[in-house]
């Protein structure tokens, strides 16, 4: 009864779970307080359960990450994230340790992004973001930037090169998105925790005009910030196909999973 409430509540229709299309989940967290809620099996059943085809997934600290990347390496898609805690995210712009944590990760694994991390603002000038974004550029990453306008900006003025997935599309309207999307062609955007772009099965007007202009561009996530979402997983992907399913098919799968699926698994060249 609870999971019936919420699909109303989100204006997901009865059915909207039936449909087979899949999801490439692009903002998915597994931190060190979620693994006493959701083992590292369970959170992938959940996964599997929601008819998640992959899912771009970060942890603080990296051992999440890893823990799912091992019981599933056809569905876990691995980006470093640099808090070691999850209270770090106001604070790593300025730490020297985490920067090291960066670097010796990256001599370990093998990711597809540094992020997501929280910059904002002239922070992006610090030195330490400004040498993620030259680690980012020397192993071919993409940056998973939860920032600002200003903070967008002055990571492509540092590496005009610089491939970014802009997280929840920044939280800004559909109109400045495109208008950021048009300026910078290697930024991407994520549609995580945002409910705005449909409802009741329906595309926003404003949002299907950034749909259409810009197909290969925006992908879903349900954005795990805290242990609970996990259970939301499903319940998330079934919103995001009933939206989704008011877009032309081939629109629609682009946004569900295969622009995701282009970027990170198939690859894209600087």
């Amino acid at each position: 009864m609870i999971k019936v409430l919420l699909l109303l509540l989100l204006g997901v229709p009865a059915l909207a779970g039936a449909s087979e299309l899949p999801i490439f989940d692009a903002h998915v967290h597994y931190s060190h307080d979620a693994l006493s809620v959701v083992t590292p099996r369970e959170a992938i059943a959940i996964l599997r359960k929601a008819g998640v085809k992959r899912a771009l997934v970060s942890s603080s600290d990296d051992a999440g990450t890893q823990k799912l990347l091992a019981e599933a390496p056809d569905l876990i898609v691995p980006e470093l994230r640099p808090y070691r805690r999850r209270g770090e995210l106001g604070t790593w712009m300025k730490d020297p340790d985490a920067l090291r944590y960066v670097e010796d990760l990256l001599r370990k694994h093998t990711y597809v992004a540094i992020g997501e991390f929280h910059l904002y603002g002239t922070d992006a000038d610090l030195p330490i973001p400004r040498r993620i974004v030259e680690l980012a550029k020397q192993h071919g990453l993409f940056l998973h930037a939860h920032s600002d306008v200003d903070a967008i900006e002055r990571i492509f003025k540092q590496d005009p090169g610089a491939r970014v997935l802009w997280a929840h599309s920044g939280f800004e309207s559909p109109d400045k998105v495109r208008e950021m999307l048009r300026k910078h062609r290697n930024l991407w955007a994520d549609l995580a925790f945002r409910s705005d772009q449909g409802s009741g099965g329906k595309v926003n007007p404003e949002w299907r005009e950034a749909f259409v202009e810009f197909p290969d561009r925006f992908m879903v996530g349900t954005d795990t910030f805290t242990p609970e979402r996990w259970h939301y997983i499903p319940d998330h992907a079934a919103f995001s196909r009933a939206w989704l399913a008011d877009l032309p098919p081939d629109l629609a799968e682009r946004i569900a999973w295969k622009n995701a699926e282009t970027i990170f698994v198939t690859g894209v060249k600087r």
